[in-house]
């Protein structure tokens, strides 16, 4: 890798410059090289730049304005894919580009349902998922079809949980570039949440399951949440990955 590129990017904040450079020199050389080079610097997040990231060991299609998805939600994959079996009906809410859904389907072979609010993100997705899935657009359950009530196995949702005072606070890649819909979970961060975890029993299969992801702070809160809609909440930790769920059994 060029020397001169990894202290440029150094310079700009990029912690990881060293490997940032070599991701951008094997994407790009000459005149689109310098082009995205110059980009990054200015501050866009360099997953849209090069086209895709690497989640739960495969790679994903990102565009820009699409939320990009973080390592840490690679634990709700794994911990959504425990007691699903071939032909189990997956709905993954609040998709984006449709990383966790097509993780879990590489994984299991299931029949995947994702949907987002945002049609930028359901493109993207529909692009990742062709042939592994179905992606609607809507907003959360108002996207699926009737068929799926009673039906689904799982589902999972990396809804939006950052509170919203909290957005001016987050860095720049994030706030400047994904969109707000992807990251405004309200005044306490758990709007959504809430809101999936009072409508998810009209579709939940007898004993199906809804995993969320959350912060280690929100987690009590929307644990509460889950036993006020009739499930029997279980946190989920993952040290490695930074990464905290609320799981919910639908009760008899």
């Amino acid at each position: 890798m060029s020397a001169p590129l990894t202290a440029r990017l150094r310079a700009a904040g990029c912690v990881f410059a060293e490997e940032e450079a070599a991701l951008l020199e094997a994407a790009a050389s000459g005149a689109e090289l310098e082009r995205l080079v110059r980009r990054r610097i200015a501050g866009e997040p360099l997953e849209p730049l090069l086209g895709h990231v690497r989640f739960d060991g495969g790679r994903i299609r990102v565009v820009p304005g699409v939320f990009v998805p973080r390592r840490r939600s690679e634990a709700l994959v794994h911990a959504a894919v425990r007691g699903l079996r071939p032909g189990s009906v997956v709905v993954d809410l609040c998709c984006g580009c449709g990383a966790i859904g097509l993780a879990i389907a590489r994984r299991v072979p299931v029949e995947l349902h994702a949907a987002d609010v945002d049609p930028v993100a359901t493109a993207c997705a529909a692009d990742n998922l062709a042939g592994t899935g179905t992606v609607h657009t809507g907003d959360l359950f108002d996207a699926l079809p009737e068929t799926l009530r009673g039906r689904v196995d799982v589902v999972v949702a990396n809804t939006p949980y950052v509170p919203a005072a909290g957005i001016a606070g987050m860095p720049p890649e994030a706030r400047e570039h994904e969109p707000r819909i992807a990251l405004d979970g309200g005044t306490d961060g758990l709007d959504p949440a809430r809101r999936v975890a009072a409508q998810v029993s009209r579709w939940l299969a007898p004993g199906g399951r809804v995993l969320i992801e959350t912060s280690a702070a929100q987690a009590p809160a929307l644990a509460a949440s889950f036993e006020e809609a009739g499930l029997a909440p279980r946190r989920g930790r993952d040290p490695a990955r930074d990464a905290t769920w609320v799981d919910g059994t639908l009760l008899p």
